[in-house]
């Protein structure tokens, strides 16, 4: 179980590094994309300038080519995840063996008569990069990166004969993974289209369970929040054929996010897919309403002198999760101290999906749930589409049943929550970036102890030759919100601005 929790984690962090682009991309397309829509330059013709709609076409095109083009992106930055060193050589492979891949499959198609010049979408097949294919859309792209990092790892330092030398070390790389993904493109012409058949009577079944099926979804992803494994739970289901096929503007779809960036883009869209409103809205629902409830309840529950300082603790959180929808700050806040109300939290989260469900809410998002998002997938999108306004009036029911609820399990069972021990003191941090990497690296059994240091959004994921050497208390000194321990994989959550703890960090080890 230790094992799988550190390759696990390890996966998980690979998907971070595409999806830390989407939200850029994201806020070009909806901006640009609800500001150069006619029904929206109609209802507002101050938009009717032939300078700003140009703009206006210019940053929905330029976000659009994005989440056209995710499966390629997310070969290299998986590929660029995994790998354990010179990760330029792994994603420069993982892009040629994509290429490779479905060019391969190509010509299998092309020599068995089954390539079509019209309805690819009706036969599974589409186009990529110029290259007419079968679609298997981002799962393509995941199986090359793995393929790619796994070739990367097992051969970067390999030594060839001498008169082969040139070609040893990184340079055979890109070569073994070209050989790899003639092999892997021949054998997805055989397997992906039963393997497709399997991922539609899977989105059969939960399709079939309906709203309870919406309330299981929602209630798994945020018990596996903790572990980090989230991302490899939802991921299917936002972009594969797991959370939908759904055929737009001449093209086949798959996956929640794709179809709905997708509809964002076409300028027919009059209402947008379920799907969106079954694995993406809810989260709306929590992140800005309820978990502010749960930090007003904390702030309530808190001793007098402490108030102030639990206060701003709070307020600081319930901000992040509102804004940008990161909530491990403020989870962490109580997940060890009070596990039930992190199980009650999650069962409250799979009703603001299944509510989304019943409501219809249709907004979609790039990384989380937060007002920015709300905004721009919802707001920006008009009522009609996305039904917006639901949020509003279900998140301030959630607010107080997050509140009453919390205060009351609070009280009740004298739950430790931040504030209700001993007084509390503002800790004030001098260090210097290069000490408080260096109190990190110590904390983590030291330099000799770490095997790899990533991160995600939030989380500085490590995996250590000794997990018992890691030293929480340390690590909660440098300003770590909780520390997640399974064998040797480790995971110190630090909040947004863990990107720039990392960084600290590696360039101190001097590591790429």
């Amino acid at each position: 179980m230790k094992t799988f929790f550190e390759k696990a984690q390890q996966f998980g962090k690979s998907f971070m590094l595409p999806i830390a682009i989407l939200p850029a991309a994201g806020l070009l397309l909806g901006i640009g994309g609800a500001l150069s829509n006619p029904n929206t330059v109609s209802a507002y013709p101050v938009l009717d300038v032939s300078w700003l709609q140009a703009i206006f076409t210019v940053m929905s095109s330029a976000g659009n080519i994005v989440f056209a083009n995710l499966p390629v992106i997310f070969a290299v930055g998986v590929a660029i995840g995994l790998a354990r060193n010179d990760k330029g050589t792994a994603a420069l492979a993982a892009l040629i063996g994509y290429l490779v891949m479905h060019s391969t499959t190509n010509a299998i198609l092309g020599l068995t008569g089954q390539l079509v010049t019209e309805d690819l979408a009706a036969v599974g097949q589409g186009v990529t990069l110029g290259i007419q294919t079968l679609e298997s859309g981002v799962f393509g792209g995941l199986v090359v990166g793995i393929m790619a990092s796994w070739l990367h790892n097992r051969y970067y330092k390999i030594e060839l004969p001498q008169y082969l030398g040139f070609f040893g070390g990184s340079r055979f790389v890109p070569i073994v993974t070209s050989l790899g993904a003639i092999i892997l493109g021949t054998i997805m012409y055989f397997v992906w289209p039963f393997f497709q058949g399997i991922i539609f009577s899977i989105g059969d079944v939960v399709n079939a369970t309906g709203y309870i099926g919406t309330f299981f979804y929602g209630f798994i992803l945020r018990l596996l929040g903790p572990f980090g494994l989230h991302h490899i739970f939802y991921l299917p289901f936002w972009q594969t054929a797991l959370g939908g096929t759904l055929e737009v503007g001449g093209h086949l779809v798959q996956g929640t996010q794709n179809i709905f960036f997708a509809q964002l883009a076409d300028p027919s869209t009059t209402q947008f897919f379920e799907g969106t409103s079954r694995f993406m809205s809810g989260r709306f629902i929590t992140m800005m309403f309820g978990l502010v409830g749960a930090a007003y309840a904390i702030y309530k529950t808190a001793k007098p002198e402490n108030k102030k300082v639990v206060g701003g603790l709070m307020l600081s959180a319930a901000l992040t999760s509102f804004l940008t929808g990161i909530t491990e700050p403020l989870e962490f806040s109580f997940l060890f101290i009070a596990p039930p109300l992190y199980v009650v939290h999650a069962f409250f989260d799979g009703l603001a999906f299944m509510m989304a469900h019943i409501f219809e809410i249709t907004i979609g998002q790039t990384f989380s749930g937060g007002f920015i998002d709300f905004i721009l997938f919802g707001v920006l999108q008009g009522n009609a589409k996305t039904h917006w306004m639901y949020v509003i009036v279900i998140g301030i029911v959630w607010f107080f049943l997050y509140y009453f609820t919390f205060k009351f399990l609070i009280l009740k069972f004298n739950f430790k929550t931040p504030g209700r021990t001993d007084k509390l003191e503002v800790a004030e941090s001098k260090e210097k970036p290069e000490g408080r990497a260096l109190n990190i690296i110590n904390a983590l059994g030291g330099e000799e102890n770490l095997v790899n240091v990533d991160n995600c959004a939030t989380r500085l994921r490590v995996t250590v030759k000794d997990g018992t050497k890691v030293n929480e208390a340390q690590l909660q000194e440098t300003g770590s919100k909780g520390v997640v321990i399974k064998g040797n994989g480790v995971q110190v959550i630090y909040g947004p601005q863990v990107t720039v703890i990392k960084n600290e960090v590696t360039e101190l080890l001097g590591d790429e």
